[in-house]
């Protein structure tokens, strides 16, 4: 007898957009642009050094409505490599998918198997004294699944290794839509003996009579998909036992970074911190680069420097970066405040503002109504991908909103502090 083994990949999101993020930095949003194709290469390449049975992509190769045939070319060409090392390739179409026009357009070889919106089992040819494989996969044709889709599939077959293909949210997970709701009874109960699933983001894994893995995904696309990425490389030895293990993927790693400012009063000595944290990072990111967002925190006596010119802050930082190699700043968050002994006497101006801005002006119900209506107003005027940065609903909005009035406080009263020091 012989073993089986696959790779097992999720959430590729070929090409997927980066529009606030290029608007910052081109030449980052070009690098994180090109990630998910780069992130792809790299588990054909897996496939191809392992000498695997059979890629499986368990949903969201593409990204929505795509339109460039230019990916349609990318994923032909890596698609033939797999085909010429003999190397299968099982494909279900996830929520994005169901949007792509290439998931209709686009014409595999015979030695890819891209399920339909009928569940179907596939038996594996193998060589006499190998035990049986089977792969069981379903697609969605819309890109909503609000039911579970576990009843649709076809009966484990008896005697053989039942691998199961699914696009899930699972029980539900924050910031993933509920798509085809399941839970791991009702994946154990199938008879299945692998679970190859995909849609939430976050690696995850069961292990037990049945395995059910949660991949991930190869290439984080922003801050909220911070981390190593990865793909799972799957071997069901010769006694049907599985092993799992995790391959890095990612070429950028997403990364929050934070830096105390406490205390520090040379602008020399916090560029050093800045560098020291950035340095540390790098060491310890498994990923070809790291892209950081930075957060300066803490009581210093620069608070209101930092404040002030935080373009120039920005740009030493970058270039720090770039000294340290593959090292990017994605956004400077600065949560600093001077010192109590510093931020001057009752008898100072400056502290009566802040007062008046504390205690009068955030408290008052006429400046949040126009807070939000102002958010309103913005938030409606950006592209739905975006939208979601203003809150994902009322209380994380109006906690947004009380987070953007406090640190606006602070920036106004850097800049009259600054002017106060010039006259």
């Amino acid at each position: 007898m012989a073993s089986y083994r696959f790779v097992h990949a999720a959430d590729v999101h070929l090409d997927s957009p980066l529009r606030s993020l290029a608007l910052r930095n081109p030449d980052l949003g070009d690098l994180i642009g090109n990630a998910t194709r780069r992130a792809f290469v790299r588990i054909v390449d897996l496939c191809l050094e392992e000498r695997v049975d059979a890629l499986v992509l368990a949903g969201d190769l593409y990204d929505g409505d795509q339109t460039s045939m230019k990916t349609a070319r990318f994923l032909a060409e890596q698609i033939r490599r797999l085909h010429q090392a003999g190397i299968r390739v099982f494909i279900i179409r996830g929520n994005h998918d169901a949007l792509s026009r290439i998931t209709k357009e686009l014409t595999f070889p015979d030695s890819v198997k891209v399920f339909g919106g009928r569940a179907e089992a596939v038996a594996i040819d193998r060589d006499a004294g190998h035990f049986p494989v089977t792969i069981h996969g379903l697609s969605f044709a819309q890109p909503h699944a609000p039911e579970s889709l576990i009843g649709k599939y076809k009966p484990a077959v008896a005697g053989a290794v039942n691998i199961g293909i699914m696009h899930t949210s699972l029980a539900g997970a924050p910031g993933h839509d509920p798509y085809a709701p399941c839970s791991h009874a009702d994946l154990h109960a199938t008879g299945f003996q692998y679970w190859a699933l995909g849609h939430v983001h976050k690696r995850a894994i069961v292990e037990g009579d049945c395995t059910i893995v949660m991949p991930g995904m190869p290439q984080g696309r922003d801050i909220n998909e911070s981390g190593v990425k990865s793909v799972t490389l799957v071997t069901i030895l010769d006694d049907r036992s599985i092993l799992i293990e995790e391959r890095v993927t990612s070429i950028a790693q997403f990364e929050r970074v934070s830096v105390d400012a406490a205390g520090l009063d040379d602008w020399g000595d916090l560029i050093a911190a800045v560098t020291h944290a950035l340095e540390q990072a790098r060491d310890v990111v498994a990923s070809e680069h790291l892209v950081a967002r930075l957060r300066v925190t803490g009581a210093t006596p620069l608070s209101w420097r930092i404040r002030r010119d935080l373009d120039l802050l920005k740009t030493e930082i970058d270039d720090r970066g770039s000294l340290i190699g593959a090292c990017w700043i994605e956004k400077l968050e600065v949560v600093t405040h001077p010192p109590i002994e510093t931020a001057g006497s009752a008898a100072d101006p400056l502290v009566e503002i802040r007062r008046l801005i504390e205690e009068e002006v955030l408290q008052s119900e006429g400046f949040r109504t126009e807070l939000v209506a102002v958010a309103d107003e913005l938030r409606s005027q950006l592209p739905q991908e975006c939208r979601d940065s203003l809150g994902v609903d009322e209380t994380s909005f109006k906690a947004g909103l009380a987070l953007l009035a406090s640190e606006g406080t602070e920036d106004i009263l850097a800049r009259l502090h600054a002017s106060e020091k010039d006259a």
